[in-house]
């Protein structure tokens, strides 16, 4: 298994693999919801603001993840949403997407990142350093429909509260594919 950055070449794969992965575990509607949203992500959001991590088994893509810009009226804390994550139905359980995020933390950490969020199941991303957080820490783009899936992971060891240092300041925003409630 080879983690690779390298994405701009493997457009066309990476859509269809969101896309077929999310229609397989939340139907066809949600698949296409999905793989437009990686295709916005990867052609219009600055190369600053996004970071793509991709999971290659003998050169066939099996995993990928996203990570895009959060950034805060009030406050210079480099902040990455993680979202989405898709893992190709016939090799999910295996540890592929565990392992591919940490790789991509890591990653995060040696730029000099400060915090990482996401927001999605709290057992499946608190396996891997993810604690809860509230919209008065970290606050959200949007309304979120779900609180308890508001997660966050410092990057440092004082990035944020309740990790460690202040709440961020300001209202956030998001890159212009994610700043859409349907993803909150």
């Amino acid at each position: 298994m080879e983690f690779t950055t390298d994405y701009e070449n493997r457009t066309a794969a990476v859509a269809d693999l969101f896309t077929a992965t999310f229609t397989a575990t939340a139907g066809a509607q949600e698949g296409a919801l999905i793989g437009k949203l990686v295709r916005r992500l990867m052609a219009e959001t600055p190369e600053e603001d996004i970071r793509v991590f991709l999971a290659v088994d003998d050169g066939v893509l099996v995993g990928g993840i996203f990570f895009s810009r959060l950034s805060y009226e009030r406050d210079t804390r480099a902040v990455f949403v993680l979202g989405p994550v898709a893992v190709a139905t016939e090799r999910q359980r295996r540890g592929i997407g565990q392992e591919l995020i940490a790789y991509g933390l890591e990653r995060l950490r040696r730029e000099g990142m400060d915090i990482a969020v996401t927001y999605g199941d709290p057992d499946f991303y608190g396996r891997i350093g993810f604690k809860a957080i509230t919209q008065a820490d970290i606050p959200a783009p949007f309304a979120l429909q779900y609180p308890e899936g508001w997660l966050g992971l410092s990057l440092t060891d004082t990035a944020a509260a309740p990790m460690g240092q202040t709440p961020l300041a300001g209202a956030a925003h998001c890159v212009a594919a994610l700043d859409d409630p349907v993803f909150w």
